[in-house]
């Protein structure tokens, strides 16, 4: 086998490896929540001794921070394929769609985005660096919404005003689909976000 076939090898075992110790630690995490996770049991979970787990990540925070990007990465895959091709307009509806239809199938990462696991609502986050670039990641999940409002007509200070409103809309729609408040007034979430995002296109247009 060549050196490059070996480094190859290598490196699909490592990443193989960092997968399960992620997928163990999102376990963890939902059953105990940030703070209560310790590496020793994200490590008992994976099938290591606590001592691997370090090769991979220096902290719990880190593998929460690693898990949370990685999900992030396909939330704005799913908003940037939604955004493509058609008008602003349409274009800017599908991505406010996408954003909560990516969610509404995966609550997990709805948990682990807002930091639910095992603690309510409050606000938490990592370490500076860490939220800096999350949030920086979770910007850019709605990026085609705020690209497609400027493109409708909006100015720059509308665009991010919107794009709040998208955000802020999506996230209460969840959190009642997701706890079944919803069910109270006998209505479906996904038709309210399909709703608010078609008027939010028409005063921009307006």
């Amino acid at each position: 086998m060549s050196e490059g076939a070996r480094a190859g090898r290598r490196d699909a075992v490592a990443e193989m490896k960092r997968g399960i110790i992620l997928d163990a630690a999102q376990r963890v995490f939902a059953e105990n929540g940030l703070r209560g996770a310790s590496m020793r049991a994200i490590a008992k979970e994976a099938g290591y001794v606590p001592g691997a787990i370090y090769a991979y990540f220096p902290s719990k925070e880190h593998i929460y921070a690693a898990a949370l990007s990685e999900s992030l990465i396909r939330l704005r895959e799913a908003t940037e394929t939604a955004a493509v091709g058609a008008g602003a307009r349409e274009r800017l509806v599908a991505a406010g769609l996408a954003w909560f239809d990516f969610y509404d199938a995966n609550p997990r990462d709805l948990d682990m985005g807002f930091y639910l696991f095992g603690g309510g609502i409050e606000p938490r986050g990592l370490s500076e660096e860490l939220d800096r670039e999350l949030n920086a990641a979770l910007l850019a999940t709605l990026e085609p919404v705020r690209r497609a409002a400027i493109e409708i007509g909006a100015t720059e200070d509308d665009a991010v005003v919107l794009t709040a409103d998208t955000f802020a809309h999506a996230s209460g729609l969840l959190l009642l689909a997701h706890t079944r408040r919803i069910e109270l007034f006998k209505l479906d979430a996904r038709p309210l976000m399909a709703q608010h995002m078609e008027q939010l296109a028409a005063r921009i247009a307006t």
